[in-house]
């Protein structure tokens, strides 16, 4: 285990700010998000594991060949697992506790393995996704796309921006989970979770 506060003498970690072609907004270092305040505070969390680093900057180089002009957003990338345990204990009593990981088995984000990401187009703007950042609800869900494609739920412009997200990712060693479209982790779980240093 490293602390946040510790984690630029480690290194395991390579910083947002070190990639090319990408932006970030990290929603939880402001009032953005579904909690509506500052979690991070004068913690620095635009951080990834070196391997999810390098995955996500060849997929930034993918996505400039296969939408030239469009750019890759990081929502959150590294989460202290102090700040997991705060959206854990936020959402107690609520039936949304799918779209957050229990701490007592680690976030993949607090190994630097996951991140949240979207796209933004050539003016700078968020493409439409059909849903927004951490919108726990069903029309967020990858695995029921198809579903709300034929209901006229999701159309088909915003069915392309998420395939088209997924594609950059997850053809870069990213996968996707099934109730988020921005969420993506690198390696398996478990595996992550046994062998990869957690960040508190």
């Amino acid at each position: 285990m490293v602390r946040c506060e510790d984690i630029a003498s480690h290194a395991d970690f390579r910083h947002l700010s070190t990639l090319q072609e990408i932006a970030v907004d990290l929603r939880y270092a402001g009032t953005d998000s579904f909690v509506g305040r500052d979690l991070y505070g004068s913690l620095d969390c635009a951080w990834l594991h070196h391997l999810a680093a390098t995955g996500l900057e060849q997929a930034a180089r993918l996505l400039a060949r296969e939408a030239p002009g469009h750019r890759l957003l990081v929502l959150d990338a590294l989460r202290p697992h102090r700040v997991q345990i705060e959206l854990w204990d936020y959402l107690e009593g609520t039936d949304l506790r799918q779209y957050v990981a229990d701490p007592a088995l680690g976030s993949i984000h607090s190994f630097g393995m996951a991140l949240d990401v979207t796209l933004v187009g050539p003016g700078g703007r968020e493409l439409d996704m059909g849903t927004g950042y951490d919108e726990m609800r069903e029309l967020s869900h990858p695995r029921l796309d198809a579903h709300h494609l034929a209901t006229g739920e999701l159309t088909p412009a915003q069915h392309r921006n998420r395939e088209l997200l997924r594609a950059v990712l997850c053809g870069n060693g990213f996968q996707g989970i099934d109730n988020e479209w921005w969420h993506f982790d690198l390696l398996d779980r478990r595996h992550v979770r046994q062998h990869f240093t957690r960040v508190d």
